[in-house]
């Protein structure tokens, strides 16, 4: 089976983001699918939040997480040049849809860490595309 497949780094979690690389590439390799990495960079919009930065800084930011995506692909990845990397700008989880919907993905992989003794549940953004994506979720425990 071929097919495509969306993963979501969160490089600010190095040791994350390696292990749900492998998983990913693991699974990829199985089945020979695409494999595409997407990092999500919030958006400044609130604005107490916004009013911090200045004109063009979201673009400034954009273009270093494409630049630190492109490293950490490059020393992680098994085969860089076989994986594509996309940056998008929004809410987390509904930029996560998007671009798996754009791509015509037909899985998600998605990491999650483990519940704590008061939390056992997955974290919002997980959370929020496993109930909402049109594409089936792989979610990967930390």
């Amino acid at each position: 089976m071929t097919g495509k497949i969306l993963v979501s780094l969160d490089l600010g979690e190095p040791e994350d983001a390696r292990q749900l690389l492998k998983t990913a590439e693991d699974l990829a390799g199985l089945r020979t699918d695409e494999l595409h990495i997407v990092t999500v960079v919030p958006t400044y919009s609130m604005p107490i939040v916004g009013s911090y930065f200045g004109p063009g800084e979201e673009e400034k930011v954009l273009e270093r997480a494409l630049l630190a995506l492109k490293t950490f692909l490059s020393e992680n990845a098994a085969s860089p040049e076989k994986v594509k990397g996309h940056i998008a700008h929004g809410s987390i989880y509904s930029e996560i849809m998007n671009v798996a919907d754009k791509l015509d993905c037909d899985l998600i992989v998605i990491g999650a860490h483990r519940p704590g003794l008061s939390d056992y549940l997955l974290g919002p953004n997980a959370a929020r595309v496993v109930r909402h994506a049109n594409q089936s979720v792989y979610v990967v425990r930390h």
